[in-house]
């Protein structure tokens, strides 16, 4: 594996996303664009307590994945995050970059929550999110996978 960092993106619009935007949309995932388009109405920028956008670079700089945390918008509960708008360009898939990114987004929910949430609907993403410790199961609004965090 190259070398790649993971990075706290302080703002989405200082990066070239084409490449994140076309390729999501070639494979009929529509939520890289809906982060882009709820980044740049301000719905959500991952800026509040507990929240946060994270990107994984390559060795040249370029964004080749990407994830967030935000509050569960769909719980009532203080204490659960949200996993969301998870996306890695296809050809850096099987290489540890997911599972670098989602550790991080995971390290950092630690901090602010007893459980994070997500939700899925692929085959591929289930296994995935499941191999990490995600549990599946619909205990919580809108979510199709949770992890909780021991105190």
């Amino acid at each position: 594996m190259g070398k790649y960092e993971v990075k706290q993106i302080k703002n989405l619009l200082d990066f070239d996303l084409n490449r994140l935007l076309e390729q999501s949309k070639e494979e009929s995932f529509r939520f890289v664009e809906r982060l882009v388009n709820d980044y740049k109405t301000g719905s959500n920028t991952f800026n509040h307590f507990g929240e946060g956008l994270f990107g994984v670079f390559n060795e040249e700089g370029v964004l080749v994945a990407i994830g967030g945390l935000n509050k569960d918008p769909f719980s009532k509960e203080r204490n659960i995050g949200r996993l969301r708008r998870f996306y890695v360009i296809k050809e850096y898939r099987r290489k540890g970059i997911g599972d670098l990114l989602v550790s991080k987004i995971i390290e950092e929910a630690k901090r602010y929550y007893k459980v994070l949430v997500l939700h899925t609907d692929t085959e591929q993403a289930d296994k995935f999110y499941t191999c990490i410790g995600f549990i599946k199961a619909d205990v919580y609004p809108n979510s199709s996978h949770y992890m909780e965090f021991k105190s």
